[in-house]
């Protein structure tokens, strides 16, 4: 049975809320009353008093932006939504407008299915690409650069999975100069590894273009820049530009208004989300690492749903599976348990749009791993690099449990970073869906030097300390 979005609210929230109703409903503002269109959405501003301000958000079913200002967080929703925040005792305030994402047309896919694969230069919203052009890339650069590039098909979409229109595999590129046993799915690999990954969140559709970029230096720069050449001879890169191709595909259903679906498309869990919720399980709610935890939600219409388990999510497992493949577990159960100093690699997964370098333990900020120092010293050096504040996530944005980074490092004890791509620098290219020219004019040039660092320290992750270079 099709379930519609509920509220889950602790009892004496539930309270608090009954007794404002009960006295006076704060009114819309007059920018949400005189909106364009009747489903209009709106990035509310709303400023917190404690951290446990996110959390009541979270649980009452706000789609908390992964974005904060000095105290203030940052709520996407209509405007019945800022009524709500207002029950709740919040006063937010419209940071932005945007058109209503419903009324887009449906300008890709014809009906028979999914685009043939195979062009890409198919692209939305100005120059984004689409799934189907990601996979030609990978595929173009692996037939340009045979000695350099590997692509691996490591499992499957939910979609596609399941029978559905518009399923994709999960594809991955290996990048190094190819020498004996490299890029082999393995986990005693000869060389290093690094590893970047995008669009787990569907909708922060500027991770995919850093990753097309990534991918663009390192084979087109071998041989030329020294750097890049230097790595290559040295260390296995792994890219997954589409971690999750099933929410992409939904997002690039609008064209130039493109959807915000953050989750993938599994359905089966619930589908009568009305207009504020969406479909799908948050994958990077749902890794099986504290599962259930803070920044979760049980509500299948909640953009941070958990989903019905821990790892019930095809492409979760599909690429927990990969991690696997590519290093070895070398740290213990426990959440101060250190991974060795001589451990080998580091995963790095992108968001949008928070301006920050974030680091394990997201689950819970008060508790640190066994390997602190050194994650904290290669996170202020990306933060330097990149001009973003670093720290763990509930130190800096709020605490989330059920994410990768978490994951790779609790089951391997690889190093493991989120780096929120976001506009530190008010250029006018900050949220989910920033003008395509942000992508060669600000956030690539801010990306590559911190990306080329990252990736020179997978050979010793945990040596690093904070007066390193």
């Amino acid at each position: 049975m099709a379930r519609k979005r509920s509220i889950a609210l602790a009892a004496g929230t539930v309270a608090a809320l009954t007794a404002l109703a009960l006295t006076a409903v704060p009114s819309a503002t007059a920018r949400e009353t005189n909106r364009s269109g009747p489903g209009n959405v709106f990035v509310y501003r709303v400023p917190t008093h404690t951290a446990a301000d996110a959390q009541t958000l979270t649980g009452a079913g706000f789609d908390l932006l992964e974005h904060r200002r000095g105290d203030a967080l940052f709520v996407l929703g209509d405007a019945r939504d800022g009524t709500r925040l207002r029950l709740l005792g919040f006063a937010p305030e419209v940071e932005q407008t945007m058109p209503d994402p419903a009324q887009a047309p449906l300008r890709l896919r014809p009906k028979s299915g999914q685009l043939p694969a195979g062009d890409p230069n198919e692209t939305y919203d100005g120059g984004y690409h689409t799934v189907n052009a990601h996979y030609a890339h990978l595929d173009h650069v692996a037939s340009q650069h045979p000695d350099l590039a590997t692509v691996v098909t490591y499992g499957q979409s939910w979609r596609r999975q399941n029978g559905r229109p518009g399923g994709y595999d999960l594809k991955a590129v290996c990048i190094t100069k190819r020498t004996g046993s490299d890029c082999a799915l393995s986990p005693n690999s000869a060389k290093p590894r690094f590893f970047l990954m995008s669009q787990i969140h569907a909708r922060e559709i500027t991770t995919g273009e850093v990753s097309w970029r990534w991918i663009d230096h390192l084979t087109g720069g071998y041989g030329s820049d020294q750097d890049v050449t230097a790595l290559l001879d040295s260390t296995e890169i792994w890219v997954v530009p589409i971690a999750n191709p099933d929410g992409v595909d939904i997002v690039q259903q609008g064209g130039d208004n493109p959807l915000h679906q953050r989750k993938n498309a599994d359905d089966s869990n619930g589908s009568g989300c009305d207009f504020t919720g969406q479909i799908g399980v948050d994958l990077n709610r749902n890794a099986g690492t504290h599962w259930g935890g803070l920044g979760t939600s049980t509500d299948p219409c909640s953009e941070v749903y958990l989903g019905p388990q821990a790892d019930s999510e095809i492409e979760n497992t599909a690429l927990e599976g990969l991690f696997r493949n590519l290093y070895p577990a070398v740290r213990g159960p426990g959440d101060t348990d250190p991974a060795p100093a001589d451990t080998r690699g580091i995963m790095i997964t992108l968001h949008s749009d928070a301006s920050m370098v974030i680091f394990p333990w997201a689950h819970d900020h008060t508790v640190h791993t066994g390997n602190d120092a050194a994650l904290r010293a290669l996170a202020d050096k990306l933060g330097t690099l990149t001009d973003y504040q670093s720290g763990q996530a509930g130190e800096i944005l709020y605490d989330a449990a059920g994410g990768t980074d978490d994951w790779v490092y609790d089951k391997l004890g690889t190093a493991s970073f989120t780096v929120e791509v976001g506009d530190s620098d008010s250029r006018g290219c900050s949220g989910f869906t920033p003008a395509y020219s942000c992508q060669d004019s600000y956030f690539w040039p801010k990306m590559k030097p911190a990306l080329m660092y990252a990736a020179t320290h997978a050979r010793a992750p945990y040596t690093t300390t904070a007066t390193d270079d």
